[in-house]
């Protein structure tokens, strides 16, 4: 059995569409989606469009709730894209579940942890950021992780996004895989103290993983695009702080330091 995995698309549609073209080069039947879609100043709607008519097994993030939610609580992101989303969109986003259970339940997908979109599950964030360089986030231990997973650990594979991080840990007898993002290399954020993740390079990111004799297995892929394009149209809506992470994988302006359209 192989699962392409993808996480975190936030709007990119020409990441998305790169994405889409290796998985089905590589013959890989079905995909799955874990959450954080459209938030973003790139291509909210279209990206919408184009999942939708795909219909992949697809489960919300923290993103899906916020950008639904309460408008005086929402990010600068969340508010810009909310407008850019017409009913149907807003209707599809609305109807996606927290969570997945697939394979007779062997594979559980989820966005942060079982217990909360907003919950990173493989990283921890620390009260350090900016101290002797740190990026204020860390590797989980795997007594952390195992922590988290609280019910999920009935599962035999836990796949997992939010942090943008692609990373693939075994704890015990469950392989936990964040396949990374798709549609943004980078961010910083202050939940719960101040930190940036960084990937390092723009490129998209996503997984495969494959049930074999031997159990579960992943590899982690990353795919080439028209960052460049992608960079400009944050630029064009006054988004420098995405138009940096989108060129590098790093985090070069910050969303505090932008004020809002």
């Amino acid at each position: 059995m192989r699962i392409a995995v993808v996480s975190d698309i936030h709007g990119n549609l020409p990441a998305l569409d790169a994405v889409l073209a290796e998985i089905a080069r590589e013959g890989i039947a079905l995909t799955v989606n874990l959450g954080d879609i459209a938030s973003g100043p790139l291509w909210p709607n279209e990206t919408c469009a184009r999942l939708k008519a795909l219909a992949l097994p697809t489960i919300r993030g923290n993103h899906e709730r916020q950008v639904l939610g309460d408008p005086a609580r929402m990010s600068l992101t969340d508010a810009q894209t909310l407008p850019r989303l017409d009913p149907d969109a807003r209707r599809w986003l609305a109807a996606l579940p927290e969570r997945l259970t697939l394979a007779d339940g062997s594979v559980l997908c989820v966005h942060g942890t079982g217990a909360s979109d907003l919950q990173y599950l493989l990283e921890t964030v620390t009260p350090d950021y900016g101290q002797h360089g740190s990026p204020g986030v860390r590797a989980a231990s795997a007594q952390e992780i195992a922590q988290r997973l609280g019910d999920a650990s009935a599962a035999s594979l836990v796949l997992c996004g939010h942090t943008h991080l692609p990373r693939a840990v075994q704890v015990g007898p469950v392989l936990v895989v964040n396949p990374g993002s798709v549609g943004l290399p980078a961010f910083d954020d202050t939940h719960p103290h101040p930190h940036v993740a960084e990937t390092g390079s723009p490129h998209a990111r996503w997984a495969i993983v494959e049930r074999g004799a031997r159990g579960w297995q992943a590899q982690l892929r990353l795919t080439a695009y028209d960052w460049e394009a992608a960079a400009v149209q944050a630029e064009s809506l006054r988004r420098g702080d995405w138009a940096d992470a989108l060129r590098s994988g790093f985090v070069g302006r910050f969303e505090a330091e932008l004020t809002a359209p």
